[in-house]
């Protein structure tokens, strides 16, 4: 497929967007960052055998960190008057890190979700969820079907100039305005609604059992507890993360397709597609939240994470160091 990527006589065109949406970017991206790269960290470093809820969690912070080397481009893109400086292939390469980011994020949630209710509803029962080949397996595969999907979009996408000003996925690209209505309308299935059931579903058999449980013992008690949690961190991340950048997506691209002279439209639903990219990264900050709640071992490692860069902080900080000496030396004078 080829495009013709310059537009003579654009309906609308591109207006900067508001402070608020790089600023917010920047602060999720390094909360998130930081998150993400500490819980990494004690997976790898920290867990000599790994069950098979971690392997599908160290995966889903790997889809979590993969926006990383988009990140700053579309934080200084958001605060530029509408120009993409950083050239074509750079914007296939944002392209497709958002694509591996937010769909990857997506299908490792649905996988926590379904392995969660298996593993504590049907825990007397024997099941291939237990096995680590078979979910190292289905992380890979998930990956490689997130890889196959993404590389159409990275080829695709392309860079536009208008009035002399380079755009990189924006809605004023009318040239691919089909493009964006297609790609929206075949990924909101398999992409979102299809991984959003299936969690529903397997967090409500989940609620319903735990509320039956008997929690005499301590530890189904914990296990409840744990449970809840992960059920209601998995739902804020769907509803606040996933859903809005999904239905404003759609949104955009009928309304372009439709109606691609009314530019007051697409200039508001342009700000909150862009608003819900930034709640979209929000779940970098969340996940680490499910790692939490899903078991005491992983609380304590990442504490122990936490303590080990602080000692490292400390001891590279050089008023930390004089504060030190001076105060060993105080007992000996």
């Amino acid at each position: 497929m080829t495009f013709n990527t310059s537009i003579s006589n654009p309906a609308c065109k591109p207006q900067k967007l508001v402070i608020f949406i790089p600023t917010f970017l920047g602060v999720v991206f390094m909360i998130g960052f930081v998150l993400s790269a500490l819980s990494l960290y004690t997976f790898w470093f920290r867990f000599k055998k790994w069950k098979t809820g971690m392997i599908i969690q160290f995966n889903l912070a790997l889809s979590d960190i993969s926006i990383a080397p988009a990140a700053p481009l579309m934080i200084i893109y958001f605060s530029m008057a509408n120009h993409w400086p950083f050239g074509q292939f750079l914007c296939q390469l944002k392209v497709f890190l958002l694509f591996i980011h937010m769909y990857g994020s997506i299908y490792f949630l649905t996988l926590v979700s379904l392995h969660r209710y298996i593993t504590v509803v049907r825990l007397t029962e024997h099941s291939i969820f237990k096995n680590q080949r078979f979910m190292k397996a289905i992380c890979i595969g998930v990956w490689v079907f997130l890889f196959i999907n993404a590389l159409p979009f990275f080829f695709i996408l392309k860079t536009s100039e208008m009035s002399n000003v380079t755009q990189c996925l924006r809605i004023h690209q009318t040239e691919m305005s089909f493009v964006y209505f297609t790609w929206s309308m075949v990924n909101i299935f398999p992409g979102f609604i299809i991984p959003f059931m299936v969690s529903v579903t397997c967090y409500s058999l989940l609620g319903f059992y735990i509320v039956k449980m008997d929690t005499s013992l301590s530890k189904r008690s914990a296990m409840k507890v744990k449970s809840m949690g992960m059920i209601a961190v998995s739902l804020v991340i769907f509803l606040v993360c996933c859903l809005p950048v999904q239905v404003s997506r759609l949104v955009g691209v009928i309304v372009q397709q439709s109606h691609p002279e009314k530019c007051q439209w697409l200039y508001k639903i342009e700000n909150i597609y862009y608003a819900s990219i930034v709640l979209a990264n929000v779940n970098c900050c969340l996940d680490p939240l499910l790692y939490w709640f899903s078991s005491r071992k992983f609380q304590e490692a990442f504490k122990g994470t936490l303590s080990l860069f602080r000692c490292h902080c400390k001891q590279c900080n050089p008023s930390s160091r004089a504060d030190t000496s001076i105060a060993t030396a105080r007992p000996t004078a």
